[in-house]
């Protein structure tokens, strides 16, 4: 493992690495300039093309996409492969391990710049399965890393979303397992008994 791996969660709190690279979206290839795309974002790191975890991943991002757009986030994919290689990968069926039409961007990191600034590249040779929340001012909210061996969930990556919009918006703080249905709290002694008083 690199040592930019073991320092990736300094970059929480801080502004996201920028970066400008190739990448596919919609059959055709694009760029994408990080600091260009406006909103909040979800930028994951995946290991390989062509491989067994990743597509249930991307493709779970791609068919959440419109639960993303309804809290004006976007979703960004990056791995080390070439832009060649996602358009191809990207022209096989679900039901042959491919990925078929994704809603958002797969980035080209064939350099692994992009991994080495977040911190999630091994041995020189893949990215980890590094998560990043960046908030519309372009500031990491979130890191998490997964070994290779095991995939990310959606619906969890959905609902810190709301939660860390919902603390920006209003100045109060998320308990362990808040949803937009439940309370939060306000972060003072005596604002937080509220609601240890509802909740114990």
């Amino acid at each position: 493992m690199t040592q930019e791996t073991k320092n990736v969660f300094q970059i929480v709190g801080q502004q996201a690495p920028d970066f400008t690279a190739d990448a596919v979206m919609g059959g055709e290839f694009t760029q994408v300039k990080l600091s260009d795309v406006k909103g909040w974002k979800v930028l994951f790191f995946y290991p390989l093309d062509f491989t067994f975890v990743c597509p249930t991943e991307i493709t779970g991002y791609s068919d959440a996409m419109e639960k993303f757009s309804e809290v004006n986030c976007s979703i960004l994919a990056c791995s080390v492969d070439s832009k060649f290689s996602h358009l191809a990968w990207t022209k096989q069926s679900r039901s042959e391990g491919g990925l078929g039409d994704i809603k958002y961007p797969l980035i080209a990191d064939i350099t692994k710049t992009i991994a080495k600034d977040y911190g999630v590249l091994m041995n020189d040779a893949v990215a980890l399965r590094g998560l990043f929340i960046i908030d519309d001012k372009n500031v990491v909210q979130h890191a998490t890393i997964n070994n290779l061996s095991v995939g990310r969930n959606v619906e969890e990556t959905l609902r810190l979303v709301k939660a860390f919009q919902y603390t920006a918006a209003n100045g109060e703080v998320c308990p362990m397992g808040w949803n937009e249905n439940s309370d939060s709290m306000k972060p003072d002694p005596e604002g937080s008994k509220e609601w240890f008083k509802k909740h114990n």
